[in-house]
């Protein structure tokens, strides 16, 4: 966009040298003909000038709004995961069985406590009684991961739709495990592509927004939060378009 201010602010300055050019050289008779046409060229191209200027700002403002309801879908997706793996062990690639564990499951509520022993092994070595420090944890009861979660509401239900932009889109969600060190651990990514979030609008716009690469902006062609590739279930997103992530 910016080459194309540049090009019309060129031709602009260059439309009103050529009307000096006519009031100095052409006859009375035509100057006001070709004047006229020369200033509605000029008022033609300062508007196109500013709607491409006021289009993007509208642009802007628009995908962050929509960037915003988007986030907080995908925060209700990241909690949902750190729960089923919480619970489970691991977390669900499925959207159907994600919901179902938060319809059904329960986080267990338990204490440590630290308690002293006879050490057998020990005391039967030394002759003598030996103790050693022990953590006992006690199971003080049982919680829905859903109350815990969501209370009454029932977003969750709906957390696998985009909240905004292409109509009956869904965030991709995929779960697995990771290797590192010699370890499994587990995974997961929920992914909104930009183009479907900003469905509707201009096209030029979204393709340039799709290859941000900037520190306060979201970077790449979708929002995501987690990863397949690293051990993290942060989103991509910048802090000004979110409180926490």
């Amino acid at each position: 966009m910016l080459n194309i201010i540049i090009a019309t602010v060129i031709v602009i300055l260059l439309t009103i040298g050529i009307v000096w050019v006519i009031d100095k050289f052409i006859p009375k008779k035509a100057k006001p003909f070709i004047l006229l046409a020369l200033w509605v060229l000029i008022g033609y191209l300062g508007y196109i000038t500013f709607m491409s200027v006021y289009g993007e700002i509208k642009f802007n403002k628009l995908k962050n709004e929509r960037y915003k309801v988007v986030i907080e879908t995908l925060k209700d997706v990241r909690d949902s995961q750190l729960a089923h793996r919480t619970v489970i062990g691991k977390f669900e690639g499925n959207w159907d069985n994600l919901v179902k564990f938060i319809d059904t499951a329960q986080f267990t509520l338990t204490q440590r406590r630290d308690s002293t022993i006879r050490d057998e092994e020990m005391s039967r070595q030394y002759g003598v009684d030996m103790t050693k420090e022990i953590v006992i944890i006690d199971t003080l009861g049982y919680v829905s991961v859903k109350d815990s979660l969501f209370g009454a509401d029932t977003r969750y239900k709906t957390m696998m739709n985009l909240p905004v932009g292409k109509a009956d889109a869904k965030i991709e969600l995929k779960a697995g495990m990771l290797e590192q060190n010699g370890t499994q651990i587990p995974v997961f990514e929920a992914r909104a592509p930009k183009e479907l979030i900003l469905d509707g609008e201009d096209k030029n716009l979204i393709a340039k927004e799709k290859e941000v690469v900037s520190v306060d902006g979201v970077n790449g062609d979708a929002i995501t939060i987690g990863s397949m590739n690293e051990v993290k279930t942060i989103g991509n997103w910048p802090k000004n378009l979110s409180k926490e992530q």
